[in-house]
Parts: C-alpha cells; structure tokens; sequence
C-alpha cells in the first residue's frame, strides 16, 4: 500500500518554513542606536584625552615653578656660601668698613 501522492512522503514535513527576517524600518533603527553607540564612544574618549591634556599641563606648570625655586635656591646658597668665605678670609678681615661719604649731584 503505497500511496502515490508526492505530499506525503515518509519522514518528511508538509511544512514549509519561511526564515524571518528583519524589516527595513527594523535595520534602519538598529543600523541608527549602532551609530549613535559608537559616537557617543568616540565622544567620551575625545573628552578624556582632554582631560588628561590639562591634567599633563598642571603637572608642567608645578615642575616649572619648582625649577624656578630650585634656582632660587641656588642663588641664595652661593650668596650665603660666599659670606661665609669672606668672613674667615685674612684680606677681608683686614680692609676698613666702607662709609659713605656723599653722593654726587
């Protein structure tokens, strides 16, 4: 007893299935929060980079500060150094005070 109709075949479905697919609406909407993703992305790394740039600037400023000090400082210690020298030194010890004794008009 076979049966001849070819819509009925043993170990196979009657069944189609269509794949579901995605509408163009559905791609465009999508394709729009992808791209909306990515720039907010690409926005929040431009910002640290900034951030980072100010922070960088600050830090240069204070080191440049600290330079200027330093050498401060080193003026002031060879200024103090060479006090120092004078007072131990015999010549020194032996020249007269200097006085002012006028001032030319």
């Amino acid at each position: 007893m076979r049966e001849s109709s070819s819509t009925w075949v043993r170990n196979r479905n009657i069944v189609r299935h269509t794949p579901k697919t995605l509408g163009s609406v559905s791609q465009s909407v999508i394709l729009g929060i992808l791209v909306l993703v990515i720039g907010l992305i690409y926005v929040t790394q431009g910002t640290r980079a900034t951030s980072y740039d100010y922070e960088l600037s600050k830090v240069e400023e204070e080191i440049a500060e600290l330079e200027a000090r330093k050498e401060d400082l080193a003026v002031e210690r060879a200024r103090l150094t060479s006090i120092a020298a004078l007072e131990n030194n015999e010549v020194a010890a032996k020249m007269a005070n200097g006085v002012v004794s006028g001032y030319a008009e």
